[in-house]
């Protein structure tokens, strides 16, 4: 199911992308979650009116300090479910079937994920990168407002 959670990281993924702190479209958007460029449109005004983007239309959204902190916790638990995917079980679209999971796994399953991958990593920079992601997943919220 495509929620709040997909729709943060998305805008996270493409702002870190792009060097210039540009809207991002709506377009975008549904194309990359593969929703209708009308839902997109609604779901942006939502997380706009729950403070966690910016949106205008004509122009697109950008994410607001809140919705920047809470995606960036997402993007940890994203790259870990990935490398989960692709490492484990071995699945070629491990990149979407990690974001179609995030913000459905808690910061305790992600930590346990990244451990089980460290286990299996021989790479230190590899391992370094799971830790990171894994210690950044595992802090507190004081609320997950991407539900």
């Amino acid at each position: 199911m495509i929620g709040a959670p997909q729709y943060l990281l998305t805008l996270y993924i493409a702002e870190r992308e792009d060097d210039e702190e540009t809207p991002i479209s709506p377009g975008y958007v549904a194309d990359a979650l593969d929703r209708s460029p009308p839902a997109a449109t609604e779901r942006l005004q939502n997380l706009d009116a729950r403070g966690l983007v910016s949106y205008e239309p004509y122009e697109g959204a950008t994410l607001t300090d809140e919705g920047r902190d809470t995606a960036g916790e997402l993007y940890d638990t994203y790259r870990i479910l990935s490398r989960f995917c692709r490492d484990v079980l071995a699945l070629d679209d491990h990149e979407e079937e990690a974001m179609q999971l995030v913000g459905n796994v808690s910061p305790t399953v992600a930590e346990r994920l990244a451990a089980t991958l460290l286990r299996g990593s021989d790479d230190r920079d590899e391992a370094t990168e799971i830790d990171e992601a894994a210690e950044s997943a595992s802090q507190p919220s004081p609320d997950n407002p991407a539900s």
